[in-house]
């Protein structure tokens, strides 16, 4: 009798032991988590400042100009990634069944986005750069004019298009691109760039949704 008494007796003061180091390690485990453990994370790629990995070379390729490089930015894998990444959300809203690249630094934006969003992809080349029949639009330079071309069965009327390049300046040759896509009676629903020059105004002669990923105003 007096041994049973004992074990409960032990019994009892085991839980009651327990009972008052479990706050206590509570506490302890509590002070081993990082203050950091609860707060959302911020992922790389929507920190990423595109601006960084774009490289300004002055007087090229003439005396006065500032030359914005995006060799630097094709070289940077993790930066260009990000880079397509955004451009992909801004084209899918458009629905294009269909990217233009504009020659040609247009070509390493437009190409590699049309694969990402599964879609086809159209060369807007010089006149004479592209084999077999093509159609052609002239358009007015500063000083004289240009012409630009596709190939005659690059695009079926009615499709959608998204035109891009790698860089929005004046937008003439944009707007030209526009414009041919529209005489081959496709419809021209948007158009993107990696860069905008916003001192040349250059969207302001484009009457389709227009996007860049960054923007310079000198």
């Amino acid at each position: 009798m007096t041994l049973r008494l004992c074990n409960a007796t032990l019994k009892r003061a085991a839980v009651r032991s327990h009972a008052c180091r479990r706050p206590l390690l509570e506490r302890n485990a509590a002070a081993r988590v990082p203050s950091s453990y609860n707060r959302p994370q911020t992922s790389p790629a929507k920190r990423m400042d595109i601006k960084d990995h774009i490289r300004s070379i002055p007087d090229f390729p003439k005396p006065g100009i500032l030359f914005y490089d995006i060799s630097t930015l094709l070289a940077h894998a993790d930066a260009w990634s990000v880079a397509m990444g955004r451009l992909a959300k801004v084209v899918s809203r458009h629905a294009p069944d269909l990217l233009a690249g504009i020659e040609s630094r247009g070509f390493l934006v437009a190409a590699p986005l049309a694969l990402k969003l599964g879609l086809g992809f159209v060369m807007v080349r010089k006149r004479g750069k592209l084999p077999g029949p093509t159609v052609a639009h002239t358009y007015a330079l500063e000083y004289g004019t240009d012409i630009v071309e596709i190939q005659s069965d690059a695009v079926v009327a009615g499709q959608r298009v998204v035109i891009l390049d790698d860089l929005l300046a004046t937008g003439g040759t944009m707007n030209a691109a526009i414009e041919l896509f529209r005489k081959m009676g496709a419809d021209v629903v948007g158009a993107a760039c990696l860069i905008e020059l916003t001192f040349l105004n250059g969207r302001q002669r484009l009457d389709v949704p227009f996007n860049a990923l960054v923007a310079y105003d000198q």
